[in-house]
């Protein structure tokens, strides 16, 4: 790249890269001529049927190596297509709020039957309205947990308040969670008021009841004027069944104001460092105030999903925690929000990684990259902050694309400005590409011919007296794209990064990595 600017122009802002990683391999093996390497589109010469024939004959030629069980079943694997959209009816929400620190997250956690909301004995933990599936008695519902209400909340707590009242609306029915040892309180009171005007069904949990003794502590939350208080135990699950029954008697058979649900392949993890503009994203794309967004890096503690469309397609956005630091050095909200981090990743099909061009690209930035490629997730790359960048800032960041991110050369870049939305909808092409690259499969026909190709014009360097050779090459899966190879020795790892540069140059993979295996299978002895 120049250290001249470039136009202010999406297409434009960056070159496209050579692949270093490439051109080192060229470096260890001086004998590959870069004139006689496999081209885009050079596997048109074979047809599909010779292709097929040259694949039958190779696979019986493994009958004469000491093939396992897991080897048979890869090779009569058969291939299945991506996964088509469904969509299914939305389902009933509800909402659990009140004050910080009556023990919402710990209820939402046992209505789950897992840890999965962050709770620690602090106030105000929870910041956004976070979203979980939930089923009782075969019947399946959507409970929001949220952030404590307060009045006259100030600063990032008055978002918090914000976002309660925003889960509210959003909700069939809502779950006003009271401690009962300490009583209804002023904040309580003003909550109740508040859920008077929404018209909408409300359950009053009175919490912490941990034994027969305290039950005479919910009688006097009477005084509220929403019914009868029913008390429950989040810490030991008392009384948690019953309030499921009668959750499930007012909630409808299907909501009245969530979207329909949409499956397929189409989850988007939003990943990065704190403060750099998940939250942001997730509200333009929205449409709306769907997350805390504040100066204090760190407010997104809870993975926060979103139903969003841009330019015309519907996509599932997932808002996570900022990636501070590795999860062994972490503590408390920070160490589960590092965990539910992970766990949203492993649920999506790409992820988009996003950068702040304001600052330097860091080892901190390379290491969340590192951690999408071991979870095997198509990936983008999204330069946020672009309308901040100056001309001198471009230089620098050029460099430091080159010599940091030469690893992820093949992923789509896009710039944007998440508080604009500027360039928003470029995302959706670069997520288009990247998750049809993720779910690209080869027949088994062409791949063997284009390795055929491959290793004649470029075999592999005899080692110890030894050549090895591949036998036969299979896709064995795809999201992502996972090869498995059957060879009479292990390749050098140099000579394997051969092989994956040369898969993209002829199927491009743009935006998904690749997994090549090998499997060193012996010649049977007669």
């Amino acid at each position: 790249m120049s250290d001249s600017p470039k136009n202010d122009s999406f297409e434009n802002d960056f070159a496209d890269g050579e692949d270093v990683e490439a051109a080192n391999i060229e470096k260890d093996f001086p004998e590959f001529e870069p004139t006689a390497v496999v081209r885009p589109g050079d596997d048109a010469f074979v047809d599909d049927e010779d292709a097929a024939q040259r694949a039958a004959t190779l696979r019986r030629g493994l009958a004469d190596y000491d093939l396992r069980d897991e080897d048979l079943d890869l090779l009569e694997a058969s291939a299945e297509g991506p996964e088509a959209i469904t969509y299914l009816p939305a389902l009933p929400v509800l909402a659990i709020v009140g004050r910080p620190n009556v023990g919402k997250s710990a209820l939402v956690n046992r209505i789950l039957g897992r840890r999965e909301a962050v709770v620690e004995d602090v106030p105000g933990v929870t910041r956004d309205r976070v979203s979980y599936k939930a089923e009782w008695n075969n019947r399946r519902f959507t409970v929001v947990d949220t952030g404590g209400w307060e009045p006259d909340a100030k600063g990032i707590n008055a978002s918090v308040a914000q976002q309660a009242e925003i889960a509210i609306e959003l909700a069939d029915a809502v779950l006003f969670v009271v401690d009962a040892n300490v009583g209804a309180t002023s904040t309580d009171e003003h909550v109740v008021r508040m859920l008077r005007k929404t018209k909408k069904p409300v359950l009053l949990a009175a919490n912490k009841v941990d034994d027969a003794r305290q039950e005479p502590n919910a009688a006097g939350l009477w005084s509220l004027g929403l019914g009868e208080p029913r008390p429950v135990s989040a810490l030991h699950g008392r009384g948690v069944a019953d309030l499921l029954d009668e959750v499930l008697r007012v909630l409808p058979e299907v909501s009245a104001v969530a979207k329909d649900e949409v499956g397929g392949p189409r989850r988007v993890a939003i990943l990065g460092r704190p403060n750099v503009g998940k939250s942001s994203l997730l509200n333009k794309a929205a449409g709306e105030e769907r997350v805390v967004v504040n100066e204090l890096a760190g407010t997104t503690r809870d993975p926060v999903d979103e139903q969003v469309e841009i330019a015309g397609k519907v996509w599932r956005f997932v808002d996570t925690a900022g990636i501070r630091r590795r999860v062994r050095q972490s503590q408390g909200a920070e160490f589960y929000s590092s965990l539910r981090t992970s766990a949203a990743l492993e649920k999506a099909e790409v992820a988009v990684v996003m950068l702040d061009v304001s600052d330097v690209i860091s080892e901190q930035d390379v290491r969340i990259i590192d951690l999408v490629l071991e979870s095997g997730r198509a990936l983008v790359l999204a330069f946020n902050k672009w309308d901040l960048l100056d001309d001198d800032r471009r230089r620098y960041l050029e460099r430091e694309i080159e010599q940091d991110l030469a690893h992820v050369a093949w992923a789509p870049r896009v710039n944007i400005s998440a508080r604009t939305g500027r360039h928003l909808e470029k995302l959706v092409p670069a997520l288009e590409v990247a998750l049809e690259s993720w779910d690209t499969r080869i027949p088994t026909g062409k791949f063997n011919a284009f390795l055929a190709e491959l290793t004649a014009e470029h075999p592999h360097p005899v080692r110890g007296g030894k050549q090895p050779r591949i036998l036969f090459g299979t896709q064995a899966a795809s999201r992502p794209p996972t090869f498995v190879l059957f060879t009479t020795e292990f390749l050098d790892p140099q000579y394997r990064r051969f092989i994956t540069r040369r898969l993209r140059e002829n199927y491009s993979f743009e935006g998904s990595p690749i997994q090549v295996n090998m499997r060193v299978r012996e010649k049977r002895k007669r």
